[in-house]
């Protein structure tokens, strides 16, 4: 599904000269690569504060840690993704309420979302999902209107842009009150091994935040809030810091994949191909989805017997997601009813990944499609 190791050697030089930097200087946790990294990181989103953290389920928790959420408060989040976004809503005893998403971005359905909000919703997260961003101008009229948090899980959108219907844009992860990220290796910035970030404008969330995930401290032994242990090695840093400046790239290559793509399903009726939201369509240009993942809809009922097919043909594939949150058995609740989540229960059985990542080649890409094709056929 990704190509890792093409992707280092582009950048093995540049990237072992950084570890080794760190090897040297013995600063393994929150040496100057740490700092470094968040500086660079805070100037390409255009955000005041980005806490660098352990992993991506660590900044959702965080997050809702540092805005204060109590035990019993609701949180809406989308039925339709992976189950870090409801477990650390688990974790920290909060009530986690899913709703539909689109058919077509597989994002959180607004009018779902507006009818899920009862008087113990004190926040929305909003799911980036495979790489497109959530429709962020109408979860903030929301938010606003029913005064709520607004926490974007920007695990698989960091790079994308939100444009606003006065034209104006912001990253995606730097709308909502918080945003958060995970730089696990297989993410458009991925470390070479589990690091996550923490992004917000809001000074005493910030403050908050820092305090967090260092034990509660501020100062080294004194404990002022009740914290977690989760900070990015320096390591981990060094080759973000390296890859950062190569992020606008890598988005753009698979943007080109994903043209490619849709251009070779365009006249295949078993197959529905992902449109973006701002102008419905694919190209190079278009900067609101970052195609973490390239994900179809066969609408034939083969897509079982296709995963397979692809498989036998050395083609590498994933269902993401086989079954929905509300009908894992950690999240199971009575209060769910099934007619709520259709668009979700379709995409189950319908959707299926192809290989995406900056390294694929037309000849790899006409073998995929022309596979998948004949196959459809």
């Amino acid at each position: 599904m990704v190509d890792l190791q093409s992707q280092y050697q582009k950048i093995k030089e540049t990237v072992d000269k950084s570890i080794q930097e760190v090897l040297n200087s013995s600063a393994y946790i929150n040496g100057p690569y740490v700092k470094e990294f968040q500086t660079d990181l805070e100037k390409y989103l255009d955000v005041k504060h980005v806490i660098p953290c352990a992993n991506g389920t660590d900044a959702l928790q965080i997050a809702m840690m540092g805005l204060g959420l109590q035990p019993g408060d609701e949180v809406i989040t989308a039925d339709f993704t992976f189950a870090a976004t409801v477990e650390v809503i688990g974790l920290l005893n909060l009530t986690p309420v899913l709703v539909d998403v689109e058919p077509d971005s597989f994002n959180i359905d607004i009018d779902a979302l507006k009818n899920a909000i009862t008087p113990k919703t004190k926040a929305i997260v909003p799911v980036h999902l495979f790489g497109q961003v959530a429709n962020m101008e109408a979860i903030l009229e929301i938010a606003k209107e029913h005064n709520l948090f607004v926490i974007e899980d920007n695990a698989q959108a960091i790079g994308a842009n939100y444009t606003f219907k006065d034209g104006s844009k912001k990253k995606a992860g730097t709308i909502g009150d918080v945003g958060t990220t995970s730089f696990f290796p297989s993410k458009n910035l991925g470390c070479y091994g589990d690091g996550g970030a923490i992004f917000t404008n809001d000074d005493d969330l910030a403050h908050m935040i820092r305090g967090i995930v260092n034990h509660g401290m501020y100062k080294r032994y004194y404990h002022d809030v009740v914290g977690v242990n989760s900070r990015l090695d320096s390591i981990q840093a060094a080759v973000l810091k390296t890859k950062l400046p190569l992020l606008d790239e890598y988005c753009n290559a698979r943007r080109k994949a994903a043209q490619f793509y849709n251009n070779a399903f365009a006249n295949n009726t078993n197959i529905i191909a992902p449109t973006t939201s701002s102008c419905g369509q694919i190209c190079e240009t278009c900067d609101c989805h970052v195609f973490h993942q390239y994900t179809l809809q066969i609408t034939n009922g083969k897509r079982d017997e296709l995963h397979k097919h692809l498989l036998d043909n050395g083609i590498a594939n994933a269902i993401y997601y086989p079954v929905p949150l509300h009908k894992q058995k950690a999240y199971a609740d009575e209060r769910y009813n099934e007619d709520d989540f259709k668009v979700t229960n379709q995409l189950v059985e319908t959707v299926i990944s192809l290989p995406m990542h900056t390294e694929l080649d037309k000849e790899q890409l006409e073998f995929i499609t022309k596979t998948i094709n004949d196959f459809l056929s």
